[in-house]
Parts: structure tokens; C-alpha cells; sequence
């Protein structure tokens, strides 16, 4: 079988799980309200660097982010503990983002902790946002507005962290402020902003709000998690979306990621990698490695 990519490229967003050691509430017995895939319950079983190989075969990447899986929140250091013994052994990940409350009382001590695993690049932290447009409202606790959250933000400075978000765009006017507020932490837009509504009204209010958003010169964005629940993923569908944020952010500010295994609910890790080559056509080839592997390389520092 024939590989479909000759040339090295950076997965910037996958993730592990063992459900039989360790403590995941989303996959042992709670569920996520809204689930932008729906039903979810193929996750629920362990995920680790033999089933991403097996995912990955035609297409293996050079290097991997491991982005938190939502461990219980009680501890998170202790997931990237274990992320640390996993890439000892097996190569993978490359690097880490853990997770850490930002309103905790006890922020700057879970980040010193995950701040000592030589692997550790930044924190993702899901702040408080709303299922709807029209239910979007500046100011919420929890919310990128709430100056407790933005204490907790303001450490990530202190340990050279970045800072992945993931957010529907509708919030992203937060985002935007928040980057500018912090110019000199890194944010990481997850998932292309989450563009759910692919009519042309909402693919406009999309474009809009990533443009606001890529204003600011220290965001970058990940080209990931763009299946739509209950149909087949296409280039058809996303290869323009793709275009469309690589268009706003500019090549030098996106990467390829496949949010594996959460993504193997809407295609094949092979499908998802050929519709981004395929968006990525137009480009000459310092655009396209930059696209496929120096950008993640850079924003995540793993040279």
C-alpha cells in the first residue's frame, strides 16, 4: 500500500486515552450536552499509540501535539505525567498542552507542576461559552471576560506557555481582545473556529469573526475538526473552508491537525489528510511545508 504524503508533516492536534487506568468523566459514564458530532459512544475505549499507527499507517507523521483529553480535572499534571512515560516509550507525542483551570485558586501551582515535563508547551483550557449565536453575551463568568479567568491567563507568560482555544466564533471577538491584551503569549485557535453553520450566512459570520481575529499577530490556527454530524466528510464541503481560513490567518500562520481520535467519528485519518493536501494545492512549496510541518514546528517550539 502506497503512502499518500511523501513528505514529513506535523500532526498539531491528537489525542491518548486509557480508560482502564485512568480517569476520563466524558467517556466513563458522563456526556458532553451538545456534542458537535452527536453520539460519541465509538470513542469509549482505550486510545493509544498502537491505534493511531494503525490509523496513521499510510501516513504517519513526523512529529505529534497531544492536546489534554479532558482528564478528570481534579488533577491534570497527572496526565501529563503519564503523556511523559508514553512518549518515553513509544516516540509519541512529540510534545504536550495539558489542561489547567485558569479561575482555580490554584492555577499558578498546577502550571508549575505541568511546567516540569520537559514536553510541556502550553495549556488548552475551554472557557465558558454558549451552544448558540444569538445566546452570546460579553462579560460571563468563566467567559475570556472574566478577570479571574484573565489572571490565570496572564501566568501562562511566566512559564513560556501558549495557549490553545477552543471556542465557536461567536466568542471569538473575546479571543481577539484577549490576544491583544496578552501579545506576547501565543493562542492557538482550535478547530478552524468551529464553522457548524455552512450556510452562506453563516460561513459570512464565520469569515468575519476569524478575520477580526486574525488581526492580531499572535494567533495561529489549527485546520482541524471539520465534520459535520451525520454526513460524510467531503473535499466538496471543506476544502473551500479550509481555503477560506488559510486566506484570512495567511499561510504562515495555519496548521494541519487531525483531532484524532475524536474526528474518526466523521472519516478515515487518510480522508481528512487528503482534504487538506487537496486545499493546499495552490501553494508553492515553502507555503506547503510551511502548512504541513515548519509552522507547527515553530509555534509549538519542538526544534
Amino acid at each position: 500500500m502506497s503512502a499518500i504524503l511523501n513528505e514529513p508533516f506535523v500532526d498539531a492536534h491528537q489525542h491518548f486515552w486509557n480508560l482502564d487506568l485512568h480517569p476520563y468523566p466524558w467517556l466513563q459514564g458522563e456526556t458532553v450536552p451538545n456534542f458537535r458530532y452527536g453520539d460519541y459512544s465509538a470513542l469509549r475505549r482505550n486510545y493509544l499509540p498502537g491505534d493511531y499507527a494503525r490509523d496513521t499507517a499510510r501516513c504517519p507523521p513526523a512529529m505529534t501535539v497531544h492536546i489534554e483529553a479532558e482528564w478528570a480535572r481534579e488533577d491534570p499534571v497527572a496526565e501529563t505525567r503519564w503523556l511523559m512515560e508514553v512518549a518515553e516509550a513509544h516516540g509519541r507525542p512529540t510534545v504536550v498542552v495539558g489542561h489547567a483551570q485558569l479561575d482555580r485558586e490554584n492555577v499558578a501551582e498546577v502550571l508549575a507542576g505541568h511546567a516540569a515535563s520537559p514536553r510541556m508547551r502550553g495549556i488548552r483550557n475551554k472557557p465558558a461559552t454558549v451552544a448558540r449565536r444569538e445566546d452570546a453575551r460579553r462579560g460571563a463568568r468563566g467567559s475570556m471576560d472574566d478577570a479571574q479567568w484573565r489572571r490565570g491567563y496572564a501566568l501562562l507568560e511566566r512559564h513560556g506557555m501558549s495557549f490553545d482555544l477552543q471556542a465557536p466564533w461567536w466568542h471569538l471577538d473575546q479571543a481577539a481582545d484577549l490576544a491583544r491584551d496578552f501579545p506576547r503569549t501565543q493562542l492557538i485557535l482550535n478547530h478552524t473556529g468551529l464553522p457548524a453553520d455552512r450556510s452562506e450566512a453563516g460561513l459570512q459570520a464565520w469569515r468575519d469573526a476569524m478575520s477580526r481575529l486574525a488581526r492580531e499577530p499572535n494567533v495561529a490556527v489549527k485546520i482541524s475538526g471539520l465534520g459535520q454530524p451525520g454526513r460524510a466528510w467531503t473535499q466538496e464541503d471543506n476544502v473551500p473552508v479550509i481555503r477560506d481560513a488559510i486566506d484570512i490567518f495567511g499561510p504562515e500562520r495555519c496548521m494541519f491537525a487531525s483531532n484524532y481520535p475524536v474526528d474518526s467519528l466523521v472519516a478515515s485519518y487518510d480522508t481528512i489528510l487528503a482534504g487538506f493536501l487537496a486545499a493546499i494545492d495552490r501553494y508553492g512549496p515553502s507555503q506547503r511545508r510551511g502548512l504541513l510541518h515548519d509552522n507547527a514546528v515553530r509555534i509549538y517550539r519542538m526544534a
